[in-house]
Parts: C-alpha cells; sequence; structure tokens
C-alpha cells in the first residue's frame, strides 16, 4: 500500500475547503513539527507522549507524523517501572509530558536526561520547574512542511500487555491505521460533521481512532480528560455530542449515575461499544433508556490497526436479536478477511471453535523489537489473534474464549502472567494462578490464588501492596484467596479452568 495518503495529508484533505477549517490547530501542529526538526529528529525517530486526555494530545497526533517522526502513546495509568521499560524500549528522541507525570515519573526521566528532551505540556511554568522545554517554545517555531509519510512508513508504536510480563509495542502504518478509521466511518459510524465523544484515554487505539474518524469526518471531537459518569453525562448534553465510543462498563456506569437523566442523550445518533463483552442485562436497560440510538459492537484489537468486526445496529433488535445473534462479535469489516483455525492452521467448519485469524491491510508492521514474537503471531499472511471464536453459516463471529488467557476488566486488557510474575517475586508465595472472575462493576475482576511458603503469613493486603509497586494499580488482584495447593494436569501445568468454575457457574460472559 505504498501510495497510500499519510496520517496528515488525510485530516488536512478531509477538511479542506471548510469554511471553518480549524487553521489554527494545522498551524500549531506544523509549528510543533518545525520545533521537533530543529531538536534533530528525524524521520522514524521516535516521539513519545505521557499525559491524558486534551487538546494538546490530538495535535501531538497531526504534529508527530508531520515532522516524519514516529509516535509512541505511554499509558499513563503504568508505574514508573513500566513507563520506564517502554521509554527504554522505544527509545524516543522527545517525549512530551504533562506535569503531574513528569513529577511521578521525575526518577526514570532524570535517569534518561542525557538521551530524552522533554517538552512539558501546559503552562510554561512547568516547563521551566521541570527543567523541559515549555510547549509555548515550541509553538514559536516556524512551521514546517508535512513530512509526506504515508503508505506503509510506520506511523505509531502502541504498547500492550504482554502475556510475559513484557510489553509489547506494536507497530502500525499510516496506510492500515488510516484504511482501518476509513472502513469503519463507511458503514456509518463518525458521519460527516458529527461531534465525537472521546472520553477513553488516548494511549488506547480505540480512542485514537475513534478522533481520528471525528477529523476524517471534518467534525469535532470532544475530549474528556477522563471519566467520570455525572461529568461525562453533562459533557454530553452540553457540547450536543452526536457519536460516542464507550466500553460496556462505561455504559453501565452511565445508568447508574445518580439522577440519570436519558433527556441528556437525546442528541446521541450512535454509540460504538467495544474492549470487553457486553452485558446483557446492560444492553437491555441501554436500549431501554435511548431507543432512538444506534448501537454498533466492534471487535478487534491493537494488532489489526483497531477493528476487525463490526455488528451492526440491526443485529440488536428484531429477528437478529431473537436468533440470539446479538450476542455476535460481527461481520468482518470490508477490508478484512476472517478464518477461524485448528492448531495446525488448517480452517474449519462453520460452528466449529478454533482460532480467530485476520488477514488485510490493517494487519500491524510487526511487534517492535520483537522480531521472533511478531514471527510467531504473523504467520503464512495470517495475523494469529490467540483469541478463540466460532462463525455461524453467515459467517458472524461469535468469540468463544481469550487463548491467551487475558482478563478485560473494565475495558482494560490484563494479562494473568503478567499479574503472575509480580506475585511470584514475593518471597512467601510458592505458587500463583491469576484467574477472571465475574465482576457486577468491571465485568470481571482480577483474582489471584495463592499457595504459600509454609510458615509464611502472607495477607492480602501485603501481597496487593507488593504488586502496585511493580504493576499498575488496574492489574493488581482484586480479591486473593489462599489454598494449600493447585490443582495440576498431568503435564504439571495448573488447571485454571477447574479454578475458574466455581466462580462462573450460573453466570454468562456474553459469549458462545
Amino acid at each position: 500500500m505504498v501510495g497510500f495518503p499519510g496520517y496528515v495529508e488525510s485530516v488536512r484533505a478531509a477538511v479542506a475547503g471548510r469554511l471553518d477549517a480549524p487553521a489554527s490547530l494545522f498551524d500549531r501542529a506544523a509549528r510543533i513539527a518545525g520545533a521537533l526538526r530543529s531538536m534533530g529528529v528525524a524521520p522514524g525517530d521516535r516521539v513519545a507522549v505521557l499525559s491524558t486526555n486534551s487538546d494538546d494530545y490530538l495535535t501531538l497526533y497531526l504534529a508527530i507524523p508531520w515532522a516524519g517522526a514516529v509516535l509512541a502513546p505511554l499509558n499513563n495509568r503504568w508505574t514508573p517501572v513500566e513507563n520506564a521499560f517502554a521509554i527504554d524500549d522505544c527509545e524516543p528522541r522527545v517525549l512530551f509530558v504533562s506535569a503531574d507525570l513528569a513529577k511521578a515519573n521525575a526518577a526514570v526521566l532524570a535517569e534518561r536526561a542525557d538521551r530524552l528532551t522533554l517538552v512539558m505540556l501546559g503552562d510554561a511554568e512547568d516547563g521551566a520547574a521541570n527543567g523541559a522545554i515549555p510547549m509555548t517554545d515550541m509553538l514559536k517555531h516556524d512551521p514546517a512542511e508535512d513530512a509526506g509519510r504515508c503508505g506503509d512508513d510506520l506511523l505509531a508504536i502502541f504498547y500492550t500487555g504482554g502475556t510475559t510480563g513484557r510489553s509489547k509495542g506494536v507497530m502500525l502504518s499510516h496506510a492500515g491505521f488510516v484504511g482501518n478509521c476509513r472502513t469503519m466511518r463507511d458503514v456509518g459510524l463518525f458521519p460527516q460533521g458529527c461531534r465525537a465523544l472521546i472520553v477513553a484515554p488516548l494511549f488506547h487505539l480505540a480512542a485514537a481512532a475513534a478522533m481520528t474518524m471525528a477529523m476524517l469526518a471534518g467534525g469535532t471531537a470532544v475530549i474528556a480528560r477522563g471519566f467520570d459518569p455525572v461529568g461525562t453525562l453533562d459533557l454530553i448534553a452540553d457540547e450536543g455530542v452526536t457519536d460516542a465510543l464507550l466500553v460496556p462498563t462505561m455504559i453501565q456506569m452511565l445508568l447508574d449515575a445518580p439522577g440519570f437523566d436519558a433527556a441528556k442523550l437525546s442528541r446521541v445518533r450512535t454509540i460504538m461499544y467495544g474492549a470487553s463483552p457486553m452485558p446483557e442485562a446492560t444492553l437491555d436497560r441501554i436500549m431501554a433508556a435511548v431507543p432512538h440510538i444506534e448501537f454498533y459492537q466492534a471487535y478487534g484489537m491493537t494488532e489489526v490497526s483497531c477493528t476487525a468486526t463490526l455488528l451492526p445496529p440491526e443485529y440488536h433488535k428484531g429477528d437478529h436479536r431473537a436468533a440470539g445473534r446479538h450476542r455476535g462479535a460481527g461481520l468482518p469489516i470490508a477490508t478484512t478477511e476472517l478464518m477461524i483455525a485448528d492448531d495446525q492452521g488448517r480452517p474449519v467448519s462453520a460452528g466449529e471453535i478454533g482460532e480467530i485469524l485476520v488477514r488485510g491491510p490493517c494487519v500491524m508492521l510487526g511487534y517492535w523489537n520483537q522480531p521472533e514474537l511478531t514471527a510467531e503471531t504473523l504467520r503464512d499472511g495470517w495475523m494469529h489473534t490467540g483469541d478463540g471464536g466460532r462463525v455461524d453459516e453467515q459467517g458472524l463471529l461469535y468469540v468463544a474464549d481469550r487463548l491467551k488467557d487475558m482478563i478485560v476488566s473494565g475495558g482494560e486488557n490484563i494479562y494473568s502472567a503478567e499479574v503472575e510474575g509480580a506475585l511470584s517475586l514475593h518471597p512467601d508465595v510458592a505458587q500463583v494462578a491469576v484467574i477472571a472472575v465475574p465482576d457486577d462493576r468491571w465485568g470481571e475482576r482480577v483474582h489471584a490464588v495463592i499457595v504459600a511458603r509454609p510458615g509464611a503469613a502472607v495477607n492480602e493486603a501485603a501481597l496487593v501492596a507488593h504488586c502496585r509497586e511493580r504493576i499498575a494499580g488496574y492489574k493488581c488482584p482484586r480479591s486473593i484467596e489462599f489454598r494449600t495447593a493447585l490443582p495440576l494436569s498431568a503435564a504439571g501445568k495448573i488447571v485454571k479452568a477447574e479454578l475458574r468454575a466455581k466462580y462462573w457457574e450460573g453466570h454468562s460472559r456474553n459469549v458462545a
């Protein structure tokens, strides 16, 4: 896809000719790009961002590729240890950082001061106080011409959880990401002139995709600093939001917000949800509360530039609903091909469960600095998702299980092996298994089963505190049980299905 328009060109073309085209946005992006080049940032160099959501974050999504650099959004919920790994892994020349996160990561940034230039988002005084370049200085630079990167050029590195405790830097191309966003818009998402709510964090690819679709629509991105149920409802009403991306937990929290008023959603036309299964009760409640809204479910992952399948609104109601198709994960989008395969990579028949494979221009370029994992994941032209699923005779995908043993809590992907790795470092832990158990608020929560070392007097609070020093708070166990032994298979592997059984009896993950 060499010749496919790049990110910057695509966004600028989308608003060309508009009387209210945001010239100031493009001017700011061009000036930041000029400043980056003056710092020696060359095409292909990485530029990272560590911040909560803001208007500046949107500008940086344009400015960094405008300079020819590669965007690397960092997770603002990570611990300093996790941020240190990502910085050392992608080796950015420049890091744009908000003052609060610069303070929280002060030691990590100080240790890398010789090879990392900091630009402080926010007030100039914040930059001076932290020895960083103020963002206001970047905006004084002469604007640069667009570097013109496009097609298969590397656009961004998005970090996602690693099954071995090491995060993976997913490399996405200009063509793959922009093409995926365009294809989603072709089916009716984020239509021309939309006012799109961006409330998920912008280090998440899904939020970046929603923001990008809004720009490609010549629309308005209504960017929230973070999610608060009451505040989000007010923002939707006050800003006249027409389209939104929400994870199921957010939808449930909106419904449960004190004084919930459906009238505040009166101008919303579509809601796209994903990242975790939607509890059927939650789906029923929101559809009853706002029957005028059209719902789309998206299934995908960072490695496929966001979305592989979409479940359109008509599958949520009527005959499709009666047939249970609302529980599906959707049909492949136009640029994506699916295959359900056995463990030899051979296609299985309709209705049989196998691994979900994806092929198409949306598939990632690979994992940054991890060639062996890239080769394992990208085989024979297919992206091996590690998810289990089946398709029916109509080609509708149903997700059956997560083969990588991932926990999805409140829309956040948490890998059990990473949590197990942190817990196993505690001197009083002999064995550990981490599983997903049902949670009324978060859909799933992290639950640890521990076998303590003989004579140890370890407790739940101590183990959670131990984890918080090593991994982000949302990854830490929300519940812990202690056993004298773990169930093992004949091969000596922990049988997690047996551990899960008592918790999931009578529950549905809304998957088949």
